[in-house]
């Protein structure tokens, strides 16, 4: 539950801190192709948030799961760090390089569940792949975006 909780946690808070900008800044901007409907984001992170927090449960019952869940820590906080920097101050090129760092915590971490956790790392890939997708949309919107660092 712990998991659970701070997973859905963090993007509780990125949803109040994503919710006023959805209506005013973000709709000024030229989105990527691709880009989904904004409807589309609250489910799918909740559910990304419950696997991911599931994996962590699956790693932290295995024999040497410490450093596996410091990662996975690290690539949470740095998943928290992202809405602010991008919604909260419109920084969309510094958001582009946090989400980097994102997305290879979030690839080191499955990595290291991997090796504890088969089906934690599996549950990982998702998160993985929808935090590709989110690296390319910030790409995107700064590109198609100057001015906005």
């Amino acid at each position: 539950m712990g998991f659970v909780g701070l997973t859905l946690l963090v993007g509780a808070v990125d949803g109040l801190l994503t919710a006023p900008a959805i209506r005013t800044w973000y709709l000024a901007l030229a989105r990527p192709p691709g880009t989904p409907p904004n409807w589309l984001f609250g489910p799918v992170w909740t559910v990304l948030y419950a696997m991911i927090a599931v994996a962590a449960w699956l790693v932290w019952q295995k024999p040497w799961h410490r450093r596996a869940l410091l990662l996975w820590g690290w690539q949470l906080l740095a998943n928290a760090l992202w809405t602010p920097i991008f919604f909260g101050l419109h920084l969309i090129g510094v958001a582009l390089l946090e989400v980097l760092v994102l997305l290879l915590l979030a690839g080191l971490t499955t990595v290291a569940f991997a090796r504890l956790s088969r089906p934690a790392a599996l549950l990982m890939l998702p998160y993985l792949a929808w935090t590709c997708y989110a690296t390319y949309l910030n790409a995107g919107f700064w590109w198609l975006s100057p001015g906005w660092a």
